[in-house]
């Protein structure tokens, strides 16, 4: 037996959930009823379940399975996934998984290369949020809320379909989940001036262990503050985050610059390193060395990628 036990403090949240063997066979139907019998009676569950059986369940399982060592056939699967389309399917999967034993796994639609939200060595389901991508942004409030199952990418699109004096310091990958990356406490190429997500987060709704639906008021600072860069699976499930925006100008400058040991890479690395955290806060360069095929000689060498961000012309 494996006891896994989370303790929130002020008694805010506590959850025990004990994985014991048990027949899948015949817990499968029981496990079904209960999610029906929890879900609101407007949505269907039929539509969202896909088991081992269900000819759509590879594709949905590998949909955001980045890492292909974690698709070998010897790679523990889900007994089922459930692509919720609303916040009863959450609160119903949390129910219904301590009624039966199981542990919940959730993906909130971005890339995972440690695998961390597919697979698991008890018997597991997922939990997959990706349907749950909805964006609301307010430029008179410079705000915006943001479902976890959305990615950066779509974020991005959405603030500029508004305005293009506003952002928000994120990654620079379009694909990565939102969820994952700003309960992480995520950075991009504005946070020398702007910081991490989190610094930017001003409310939440989450589900706790008991199926409530919290927002920042409701479940204290102490919860809060424990998913604004602690991660957040291990004590709620996620369902939007409300960010701050923040200025930038009309035309920014965007720049890459490659060199390889030939052309003086480590001299240049040398120097970035004792200059990068000294420039003006408006530019940010991050480095990237990489092992290539040299073109012209046909030997291997180290290649030096300089990305750079500056907020202005």
């Amino acid at each position: 037996m494996t006891i896994r036990f989370l303790l929130q403090k002020n008694s805010i949240c506590y959850a025990l959930i004990l994985f014991i063997p048990f027949s899948w066979a015949t817990s499968y139907e029981g496990f079904l009823n209960c999610l029906e019998d929890n879900s609101h009676p407007s949505y269907q569950n039929s539509s969202i379940i896909y088991t081992h059986d269900d000819p759509s369940y590879s594709t949905v399982l590998q949909a955001y399975s980045r890492n292909l060592r974690f698709n070998e056939t010897t790679t523990p699967k889900p007994l089922l996934i459930i692509t919720a389309l609303h916040a009863s399917h959450i609160q119903a999967s949390i129910v219904c998984a301590k009624q039966y034993g199981l542990q919940m796994k959730i993906r909130s639609g971005g890339h995972d290369f440690e695998g961390i939200s597919y697979w698991s060595d008890n018997p597991f389901f997922i939990l997959d949020l990706f349907n749950l991508r909805a964006i609301n942004v307010s430029i008179e409030t410079e705000s915006a809320w943001v479902q976890t199952g959305a990615t950066l990418g779509e974020v991005y699109y959405r603030i500029a379909e508004k305005s293009k004096t506003h952002g928000f310091p994120a990654g620079v990958c379009p694909i990565v989940g939102v969820g994952g990356h700003i309960s992480g406490g995520g950075y991009g190429n504005m946070m020398r001036k702007y910081g991490l997500t989190v610094d930017l987060v001003i409310d939440a709704e989450v589900i706790d262990v008991n199926g409530r639906i919290l927002n920042r008021e409701a479940m204290r600072e102490d919860l809060f503050w424990a998913i604004t860069g602690g991660g957040a699976s291990s004590f709620v499930v996620l369902l939007s985050y409300k960010i701050k925006l923040v200025a930038v100008p009309g035309k920014v400058t965007v720049f890459n610059v490659t060199r390889t040991l030939e052309q003086n890479a480590t001299d240049l690395v040398y120097h970035w390193q004792h200059v990068a955290d000294k420039l003006h806060e408006d530019i940010f360069i991050r480095l990237i060395l990489q092992v290539i095929n040299d073109g012209s000689s046909g030997q291997k060498t180290i290649r030096a990628t300089f990305f750079s961000l500056f907020l202005g012309d």
